[in-house]
C-alpha cells in the first residue's frame, strides 16, 4: 500500500522486455517518483492499469506479443489522462512522429544518460512535452506540434505520395512497408494522417483521390 508521502508523488509504470534494465530504472527513478508497477511485457501492464492508475507510464516500443505503440493506443482508452513516455532505442523520425500522434507525451532515446529521462519525467509530470535533442535539435515544441496536429492540408509530402501511389496499385500495407523498408504500423500511420489532411472518410475515397492527384 502506498505511503502518505508517496500519494503526493508523480506515479510511475514501467514497461520493458529486458528485467536488468527494469530494475536500473526502478533504482534511477524511484527517489524522485512513485513507481507503482514494472512489467515485461506490454499485456501485463493494461491488464494491471486500472487498478494501478499510473500519471506516467515508460514503455520501450519493440515489445513482445504486443507492441508498445499500439499498447500506447489502448492505454489512452483506457486511462485517457495517463500520460506516455516512450523509451526506445529507435531514432527513426517517422516512429517519433507516430508515437506523438497517438498521444505520447515524451520519447527519449535509449542510449541518453538516465538524467534526460528523469528531466522527461519532470516536464511530462509539469503537462508538457519532451523528446531527445538527438531528435530535435532542441526545437521541442515544435517538433511535438508538427507531429500533434499535421496541419498540411491538401500538401502531401514526396514519403505519403509513395505510400498513397503503392496502395492505388493494390498493394496491402504489409506489401508497401515492405518495398519502402518501413513498418507496417508507419504506412498505417502515412495513410490515416493523409485522409486527415484531406478530409476524406473512407479508403474509397482516397483511392479515388490518389488515381485522380497522382500520375
Amino acid at each position: 500500500m502506498r505511503g502518505e508521502n508517496a500519494m503526493l508523488r508523480t506515479s510511475i509504470a514501467l514497461v520493458d522486455d529486458h528485467k536488468v534494465l527494469l530494475d536500473a530504472l526502478r533504482l534511477l527513478i524511484q527517489p524522485e517518483f512513485d513507481v507503482v508497477g514494472a512489467f515485461e511485457d506490454c499485456q501485463l501492464m493494461l491488464d494491471h492499469a486500472a487498478a494501478l492508475q499510473p500519471d506516467i507510464v515508460v514503455l520501450d516500443i519493440s515489445m513482445p506479443l504486443i507492441s508498445g505503440l499500439t499498447a500506447a493506443e489502448r492505454l489512452r482508452k483506457l486511462l485517457p489522462k495517463t500520460r506516455i513516455i516512450f523509451l526506445t532505442a529507435n531514432e527513426d523520425l517517422e516512429t517519433a512522429a507516430e508515437a506523438f500522434q497517438l498521444g505520447a507525451s515524451g520519447y527519449v532515446i535509449k542510449s541518453a544518460a538516465g538524467t534526460e529521462l528523469i528531466a522527461a519525467l519532470r516536464e511530462v509530470a509539469r503537462g508538457g512535452f519532451y523528446a531527445s535533442p538527438r531528435l530535435t535539435d532542441g526545437m521541442v515544441g515544435s517538433f511535438v506540434r508538427q507531429f500533434k496536429q499535421m496541419k498540411r492540408p491538401h500538401k502531401l509530402t514526396s514519403r505519403q505520395k509513395e505510400v498513397l501511389k503503392l496502395l492505388a496499385e493494390g498493394f496491402s500495407m504489409k506489401q508497401v512497408a515492405l518495398k519502402l523498408d518501413i513498418t507496417p504500423r508507419t504506412v498505417a500511420f502515412h495513410k490515416y494522417t493523409m485522409m486527415d489532411q484531406l478530409n476524406i472518410g473512407s479508403n474509397a475515397e482516397l483511392m479515388s483521390f490518389a488515381h485522380s492527384h497522382l500520375n
